[in-house]
């Protein structure tokens, strides 16, 4: 059963708004994904809904956007200087292309990834969003295994081996 401290393993399926929007990403067919539950590393309401589960249960349950990765921020659009693209003095125009995401530093060296949304002569607008923000997220889950994390997994606070995290 899923608790506290269970490395779980699930296929899911991800959609916008509800159970029949657009596709986000699934995992079904392929590699499931792999994680240590109640370390907070999942979206809240998408642990509480797994809560107790066994393997082989399946559930649809849908999360607010305000509950997922938060609404929209316009403070999180950015216009940039086009000269700190700048590498050996030539701006890599493949690099700031429309639609490509950046990591990026903040001024207190915190690392994020920014969606390029435009580019003119003298700036790079950048939306550093969440790109699922301001977004009604629907899943589908089928519980593939549960096991218990090892003692180094809960000193980690992540997966290790297989489908987890390599050190």
């Amino acid at each position: 059963m899923i608790t506290k401290n269970k490395v779980v393993s699930l296929n899911y399926r991800l959609r916008k708004n509800n159970e029949n929007g657009e596709l986000v990403e699934e995992t079904f067919g392929a590699e499931p994904m792999v994680f240590l539950y109640g370390t907070g590393s999942m979206i809240p309401k998408f642990e509480a809904e797994l809560n107790g589960k066994k393997v082989g249960d399946t559930t649809n349950f849908g999360i607010a956007a305000a509950e997922a990765y938060g609404e929209r921020d316009e403070k999180a659009l950015v216009s940039l200087p086009i000269d700190i693209f700048k590498v050996d003095g030539a701006i890599d125009m493949e690099m700031i292309k429309v639609g490509n995401v950046l990591p990026m530093q903040d001024n207190e060296g915190n690392r994020m990834d920014g969606t390029v949304t435009d580019v003119t002569e003298t700036e790079v607008k950048m939306d550093f969003n969440h790109p699922l923000a301001g977004q009604d997220l629907h899943f589908e889950v089928e519980i593939v295994d549960i096991r218990d994390a090892t003692k180094e997994e809960l000193e980690h606070g992540h997966v290790h081996g297989a489908g987890g995290h390599h050190h």
